[in-house]
């Protein structure tokens, strides 16, 4: 245990930079190693989408504590566009209980109260004792919802329930549509600023697809092909065509396209809200891997 200090200092970044993912990815792999809990950091999603976009600090999402040239804490801001941000982080085991944590996390706060954004999402999981604890002595946060992060085994075969859905590359015609699927099964507000684009997703290696039956829109999903695990969001069935199998036969083109790119893991995650969903995933080979509980504040 480290019982000092000798040289702290906090590093801003407005993005990811290849220097500043690899000590952040060290740092991860060892509190994964300690803690033996989940982190939902999203750094090759940030890293893919600050590529060639240089850094302005006009806004902050990378907090960064450095003693000498060990990163020792790190925070970071998800922001997805709409009406929230989500916040994550994690400090050296062995420079623990010395107000890193909370001095990033100030820091964040400052950052989230320059922002259009009315709710903070704070993140941990629920076997993470020191996560729990800080988030729970915050002012003001309460309990939003837990999130689930499943995997696919890999012996598990997927059949269609119907030959009638079929997955289209999503292009900037459906940008709309995205966002309007967006708030119906997420709750997520997009200004046009912040709409997901889907050429430009598909550059950082979010592939956005509509499903369409007859040639018509009736959901979507989201496959992640940027790291080395192919990575299932934003999945949803229009409320007019559910109960016919449709979210089930969306999945299954999901994975299967994903296999199709030799993803050799497939994983998913899923709000534990929708129970039906839970149960879908389930039924389709998923088993739970962690459990991230999200806590809100509110300006």
């Amino acid at each position: 245990m480290i019982n000092s200090l000798a040289d702290p200092s906090i590093n801003l970044r407005e993005s990811l930079d290849a220097k500043s993912y690899t000590h952040i990815n060290n740092l991860q792999r060892l509190c994964l190693e300690h803690d033996r809990t989940n982190l939902k950091l999203e750094l090759d999603y940030k890293l893919s989408r600050a590529e060639g976009k240089p850094g302005s600090l006009k806004t902050i999402n990378e907090f960064m504590c450095y003693e000498g040239e060990l990163l020792i804490g790190y925070m970071g801001i998800c922001d997805f566009g709409g009406e929230e941000i989500e916040v994550n982080g994690m400090v050296h085991p062995d420079y623990r209980k010395k107000g890193i944590f909370k001095t990033l996390f100030s820091f964040a706060k400052n950052e989230w109260s320059k922002r259009r954004a009315s709710r903070m999402l704070l993140l941990s999981d629920r076997d993470s004792l020191t996560g729990q604890a800080f988030i729970k002595r915050v002012s003001g946060v309460k309990y939003e919802h837990t999130e689930y992060e499943m995997f696919l085994q890999s012996d598990t075969k997927q059949e269609l329930n119907s030959s009638k859905v079929v997955l289209r590359k999503a292009t900037g015609n459906d940008t709309r549509e995205i966002a309007r699927q967006n708030f119906i099964y997420f709750e997520q507000e997009s200004q046009d600023e912040n709409m997901l684009i889907p050429e430009e997703e598909a550059r950082a290696g979010m592939i956005i697809y509509m499903a369409e039956v007859n040639n018509c829109v009736i959901g979507k999903v989201h496959l992640d092909i940027s790291s080395n695990v192919g990575g299932i969001y934003g999945l949803g069935v229009l409320p007019e065509y559910r109960r016919k199998g449709y979210g089930r036969d969306i999945l299954t083109l999901g994975i299967k396209e994903l296999k199709s790119n030799n993803f050799q893991e497939i994983m998913l995650q899923v709000n534990v809200k929708n129970e039906k969903a839970l149960d879908l995933y389930r039924s389709c080979g998923f088993e739970v891997t962690s459990t991230m509980d999200y806590y809100e504040l509110k300006k």
